[in-house]
């Protein structure tokens, strides 16, 4: 039986979460959803549909949505919600899971990793932030919680865009993309988001290709001066990236060019960076896995997401592998191409990761020519 998707849907307070959701219980799209709201959160869906005389906590919804709100842990919702579909006492093809606008979703991502009940029914989709731009800035100053949603991130959504300047969008936008440049960044209204866009982004599928917008980092010269050498003349990524995020949000198109006229950007040091590590010679697999294991068991509460296409020594395939906190796996993806350059590409998203030490270790993993 193939396995249940599931998004996880974060965001800080008043980002548009509540709208989204409500969409998705009330609309009518054809689809079999169940929405896990933790209801201790300080908003709720509707509190209204919520208020039941029953102790049963699975509300089936007018358009087939179910809605389950959690009065335990996550994980006992969950396979509450996997026995009752077992018996076919209820039905649904995926899941959206709301986490409170305070929440931290790491713990709730790992959810799906360390319980091996949970991974052999369900497995992550995405994990979807949504920002508002109005107040976005004061709460990434102000909130690591903010910062740290942004940073596990798969897909950001930008709500309330029509209350800020081009400017001040354009400044939010390039301060997302340095805490998180994995992540395509859309402009949305009010929840007015077509679910195809919601669901099935692969965000946390293995095998989905790593992009990475090379001129993210741009600006900050005196902090990364040796990856731009690195970055230029990777023509190839770019166009690759803007063809996945034009369509999303036309602030991209000429938010490169723009970097420049905004001097205010270079005022923002938050904690969640991230960085991108290439490498043109294969690693060598035990040194790297005895590297990163070093790594992930000292920093990993720290490190948010990582992600990366490898070239290793002793196989003509890639290997993919990506992490969440202390949890990383990988996967042997397709074979390098005949003409493709076999350029391994990192990416980490943390809370104050010692760049230099990464840069280091990862260097003497490679296989000296």
């Amino acid at each position: 039986m193939s396995l249940i998707p599931v998004t996880i849907l974060t965001g800080f307070l008043g980002s548009g979460k509540t709208t989204l959701l409500k969409r998705v219980l009330h609309e009518s799209h054809g689809m079999k959803i169940a929405v896990i709201e933790n209801e201790f959160g300080e908003e709720n869906i509707d509190t209204d549909i919520l208020k039941t005389e029953s102790k049963e906590q699975i509300l089936q919804m007018s358009n087939g949505c179910i809605c389950c709100t959690i009065r335990e842990d996550l994980r006992e919702a969950l396979q509450l919600l996997a026995a009752k579909r077992r018996k076919g006492l209820v039905d649904f093809e995926r899941i959206v899971i709301e986490t409170t606008g305070l929440a931290d979703p790491g713990p709730v991502a790992q959810t799906f990793f360390m319980d091996e009940e949970i991974a052999e029914t369900y497995l992550i989709d995405s994990i979807i932030t949504l920002v508002d731009a109005k107040h976005a800035g004061q709460q990434l100053d102000t909130r690591q919680e903010a910062r740290r949603q942004v940073g596990f991130a798969d897909q950001i959504f930008l709500s309330k865009t029509d209350l800020v300047s081009d400017a001040e969008k354009d400044a939010l936008i390039h301060r997302l993309k340095h805490m998180n440049p994995r992540a395509p960044i859309r402009a949305v209204h009010f929840g007015d988001v077509p679910l195809k866009d919601v669901l099935d982004l692969r965000g946390f599928n293995l095998n989905a290709t790593l992009n990475i917008d090379p001129d993210f980092l741009k600006e900050d010269e005196h902090d990364h001066g040796h990856v731009h050498d690195e970055n230029c003349g990777h023509d190839h990524d770019h166009g690759h990236v803007h063809d996945e995020n034009c369509g999303h949000e036309h602030g991209h198109d000429h938010e490169h060019g723009e970097h420049c006229n905004h001097p205010h950007h270079h005022h923002h040091d938050d904690d969640v960076k991230s960085f991108v590590y290439r490498a043109d010679k294969a690693f060598d697999p035990a040194k790297l896995e005895d590297f990163l294991g070093a790594i992930v068991n000292i920093y990993g509460p720290r490190m948010l997401r990582y992600k990366g296409v490898l070239a290793m020594k002793g196989t003509d395939r890639k290997v993919i592998f990506q992490g969440v906190h202390q949890l990383m796996g990988s996967d042997l993806g397709p074979e390098w191409a005949a003409d493709e350059r076999r350029q391994s590409k990192m990416v980490f998203i943390g809370i104050d990761l010692p760049q230099d030490i990464l840069r280091q270790g990862l260097d003497q993993c490679v296989v000296e020519a």
